[in-house]
């Protein structure tokens, strides 16, 4: 992934909902697809985030404000209650690579 494809950039904020805490014990969260890693955080918690670091394939974050928990029904999930087995299946599995690596690859340059 080069800079331009990066969606986010160090210094931007973004509220965002905690997916999972991972090995080491960040949490993990996800803008426009893209891996963040939340220290202090729980699963489940829903966080106003300021980006500290942009990486290739990963950045970091630190949370500015713990938010209100809005109404969940609009969460992705709901997309899988109504589909069959056969679709579940299909559906592609969550990444792993991250979790077990130390390698997010090389910092990108911050103009």
């Amino acid at each position: 992934m080069n800079e331009s494809e990066v969606p986010v950039k160090a210094g931007e904020s973004y509220d965002v909902w905690i997916n999972t805490v991972g090995e080491k014990g960040d949490g993990i969260a996800r803008v426009k697809g893209f891996v963040l890693f939340v220290p202090n955080v729980q699963t489940g918690d829903y966080v106003r985030i300021r980006v500290t670091k942009v990486l290739q394939k990963v950045g970091f974050a630190e949370v500015v404000q713990q938010l209100e928990k809005p109404d969940r029904v609009e969460r992705p999930r709901k997309k899988f209650e109504s589909m069959t087995m056969e679709e579940l299946h299909k559906e592609e599995e969550p990444s792993q690579e991250f979790e077990n690596s130390e390698d997010f690859g090389e910092e990108l340059d911050e103009e």
